[in-house]
């Protein structure tokens, strides 16, 4: 039986341990800040270029810079939230031969690697899906940490038909341009 004295010590350290391993996770575990982050895209229609966001997206974040081994980042983007500002194009992007949101409503990007290319440059390596097909993405970003604040800010451009997004008619290149840049601009809070 443990005497009073070296139960309250044995119980004393195991919670330290406890608190000290809560604290290297929150340390690393970030917060989205909804209303400082945008996801926007940037395509053709007709030729002509437009710009468009996505007004419903999450993010989980774990990110230390000093220990990205364990890094994970993973976002889910409602489809359905597409907005150009063009009610006609509004109103298609969600439907079936764009994002069809109602039998794919999430786009799902999962990180299996970040890594540090250069200072505050870096590269989220994972996969992406989106209208049910996955394919590898690299993200390259940039990142800045001020305290118990990170923004982030990256770009890619993407083939829209590897995701079979505009099939069809719409798969047409002089309708709708084949490439499209996702842009990423987001600030979290740990």
């Amino acid at each position: 039986m443990f005497p009073a004295r070296r139960f309250a010590r044995h119980l004393s350290l195991c919670l330290t341990l406890l608190l000290m391993n809560a604290a290297a996770a929150q340390a690393s575990g970030w917060v989205l800040v909804k209303e400082e982050s945008t996801l926007t895209f940037e395509a053709t229609q007709g030729g002509k270029p437009f710009t468009g966001r996505f007004e419903n997206f999450t993010a989980d974040i774990t990110l230390d810079p000093e220990n990205l081994k364990t890094a994970s980042i993973r976002a889910e983007i409602d489809t359905a939230s597409v907005k150009t500002g063009a009610g006609d194009r509004d109103g298609a992007l969600p439907g079936s031969q764009w994002f069809n949101s109602s039998n794919f409503p999430m786009a799902i990007f999962q990180s299996e690697s970040v890594r540090r290319v250069d200072g505050n440059e870096y590269v989220a390596e994972g996969t992406l899906t989106l209208k049910g097909v996955s394919n590898p993405l690299a993200l390259p970003f940039t990142l800045e940490i001020d305290g118990d604040t990170a923004h982030a800010k990256g770009s890619v451009v993407i083939d829209r038909l590897a995701f079979k997004v505009g099939e069809g008619e719409m798969a047409t290149p002089g309708i709708a341009g084949l490439q499209v840049t996702v842009n990423v601009d987001v600030t979290a809070t740990r």
